[in-house]
């Protein structure tokens, strides 16, 4: 069996998977059941000091939609899109230091651990609020920028979420590692074109990892009643968003080579796999949860380690940012692959019935033959389209260096 015990942050961790900051963590009782269904963390619900963020919690609204933007009712596909409007904890800030410590205790008799996420309007309030919790005896800080510019450091800023300013990231940043003396993790926003800029100001702070990343504001629309779902704009995310925070989670893992966090887009254990290859560490579990229930983390866990398995990959690391250290990191290197042509194979070839092949090729490299698809090797540019389209296996992509040597050879 596969060694899925990872080290993040300087965080023992049983296996890669947290509990993100939301509905499953916003109370002790949600706590303590995340990590009996198995979670190696679990990071609370934001605890924050600002009133309208709290209070809007209390008037959280959520929209289930499918890929027709219509409302799902009943059980929730792969496809699903979650949107959703809701605030930080409920509860005053101080009284989460008693749920702190509870849950804290729990974690560490269960071999899991608590990550404190907070949130704060001005700088003092970040100090703060990272000192209690430190004091409370969590081992670790995520900080969530996703709200305003403390105004002191950021004149006339109001309403510009921190994360989109690397030097208002890079000083609040400085400001909560030096007020703690344990591992602070700050998660970034899709909401900036800088994500990567921004990651590196966090690390240059002293950050010790960054969480890629909190969720997109949206705007969904009900067109049979002509007004937007749950009011207006709100968070949105679901499996669909994987790919783009997976491009960040890629560019920063090879830029830096740093802890990450991976965050938004994981339904199942597949979805695990591919932030790990990515370059993630450990990845965060959120929506689904909330979707499919607590119960549904175990899958995601021991989807993992069947995969590894399966595949004799012996531990986590094994795959830790494969994936991105096997990508092409230029275009000069994209340009200098070997050009490809397709092939096709007359026996499993199920045209005229199926002519997909053809509908889809816009090089003029396949065109309809006498009973058969005719194919143009000299004007293939090796795109893989036809290859990855045909449903009969019936394509192969060969290089056009082979084709040289068959046709000398004849």
């Amino acid at each position: 069996m596969a060694d899925m015990s990872v080290e993040f942050c300087g965080l023992k961790l049983k296996n890669p998977i947290m509990v993100a900051s939301a509905e499953p963590s916003n109370s002790v009782e949600n706590i303590k059941k995340c990590i009996d269904h198995g979670a190696a963390a679990v990071i609370t619900k934001t605890i924050g000091d600002i009133p309208g963020m709290q209070k809007l919690t209390e008037n959280s609204k959520y929209a289930i939609l499918n890929d027709q933007g219509k409302l799902i009712r009943g059980k929730v596909p792969r496809s699903f899109v979650f949107y959703s409007r809701s605030g930080y904890a409920a509860e005053p800030a101080q009284d989460w230091i008693a749920y702190l410590r509870k849950t804290q205790a729990y974690a560490a008799a269960n071999g899991a651990h608590i990550i404190g996420n907070i949130t704060s309007g001005t700088v003092a309030g970040w100090r703060g609020l990272a000192r209690m919790v430190e004091d409370a005896g969590i081992p670790m800080l995520e900080v969530n920028y996703q709200c305003p510019h403390p105004t002191e450091l950021a004149e006339g800023a109001e309403g510009v979420w921190l994360a989109q300013d690397p030097r208002v990231t890079a000083e609040v940043t400085r400001q909560i590692v030096d007020a703690v003396n344990i591992p602070v993790m700050v998660k970034l926003t899709p909401e900036s074109n800088r994500i990567t800029e921004i990651a590196k100001a966090a690390l240059d702070a002293g950050a010790a990892a960054v969480a890629v990343n909190s969720r997109f504001v949206g705007f969904a629309v009900d067109i049979e009643k002509a007004e937007p779902y749950i009011g207006g704009p709100a968070g949105v995310g679901g499996p669909w968003v994987k790919y783009i925070t997976q491009r960040w989670v890629n560019e920063i893992y090879s830029k830096y080579g740093c802890e990450i966090s991976g965050s938004n887009g994981i339904f199942d254990w597949r979805d695990a796999v591919e932030f790990i290859m990515s370059g993630a560490r450990v990845m965060q579990v959120g929506s689904v949860l909330m979707l499919k229930g607590i119960e549904w983390m175990p899958k995601v866990i021991d989807g993992i380690n069947r995969f590894l398995d399966d595949h004799d990959y012996p531990t986590i690391a094994a795959i830790h940012g494969i994936a991105s250290d096997r990508a092409l990191k230029t275009p000069a290197e994209m340009m200098s692959m070997e050009p490809l042509y397709c092939e096709i194979d007359r026996e499993k070839c199920n045209y005229p019935t199926c002519d997909i092949c053809i509908r889809m090729c816009f090089y003029d490299s396949l065109f309809f033959g006498e009973g058969q698809v005719t194919t143009t090797p000299d004007k293939c540019i090796g795109c893989e389209l036809c290859f990855n389209v045909c449903p009969f296996d019936a394509i192969r992509m060969v290089p056009k260096s082979e084709r040289a040597e068959s046709v000398a050879a004849e």
